[in-house]
């Protein structure tokens, strides 16, 4: 097990990206949480160590602000709660202490759709007291549960709680997780999106991915965890 890599779970291209690198395998689907149910469940051997959801979230909390940082708990979705390995949290929070990002750990919300208006965010946070949502976490966790596996999440809230996310914006991406520019284009012609909203999610989504590099530097190689993970 310790010759393994950690496999890293997230939706967007950059996620994916930044997590790779030595010791750890980086996975993911384009925000699409089937898609990444059958991309899992093919591996009918894990082939990793332990398992990590890496990447940006919405936040739920209206505490959090873009670029803060949440070590899960556990992970609350529809199909119960998955609690993370505390061993494997503390490690991810450890050296995070001093790598310049607020840092929080909590519990993740897991949905199979994007959460997109402010209420929407507010009735999920009295709903499951998560601090920030994400559409990778509840499969990855899934995934290391029932192949036995340590399972872990680090999520950097992108757009805050009393900010709405653009509607176009959760279909606005190619099968592999980049931004799909025709798609965000189309939508600004049609009227379906506001050059001000682009902005402010440009800001929070710079200020989101700044944050994850810092994180993914502090982290090092196998994402710093345990190698008898």
């Amino acid at each position: 097990m310790a010759n393994l890599p950690v496999l890293t779970v997230s939706g967007l291209a950059k996620e994916i990206r930044l997590a790779a690198g030595p010791g750890v395998e980086a996975v993911g689907a384009g925000g699409d949480p089937e898609r990444l149910t059958r991309l899992l469940d093919a591996r009918t051997v894990p082939a990793c160590r332990a398992v990590v959801s890496f990447g940006i979230a919405g936040g739920l909390d209206p505490a959090l602000r873009p670029g803060d940082v949440v070590v899960a708990t556990g992970i609350v979705s529809l199909a119960g709660r998955f609690g993370c390995d505390p061993v494997l949290a503390a490690a991810l929070a450890r050296p995070l202490a001093g790598s310049g990002t607020r840092l929080v750990q909590a519990d993740l919300a897991g949905a199979d759709a994007a959460v997109l208006s402010v209420a929407e965010k507010a009735d999920l946070h009295r709903a499951s007291a998560a601090a920030a949502v994400d559409m990778e976490s509840h499969v990855a966790a899934a995934f290391a549960r029932r192949h036995g596996l340590p399972f872990a999440a680090l999520r950097v809230v992108c757009d805050p709680a009393e900010r709405a996310l653009p509607a176009f914006a959760a279909a606005a991406l190619t099968p592999e997780g980049d931004p799909d520019i025709r798609a965000v284009l189309g939508a600004l012609l049609r009227g379906k999106a506001r050059v001000g909203d682009l902005i402010r999610l440009g800001r929070d989504s710079s200020a989101a991915f700044a944050a994850l590099a810092r994180c993914r530097r502090a982290l090092g190689p196998g994402l710093g965890l345990p190698s008898g993970a």
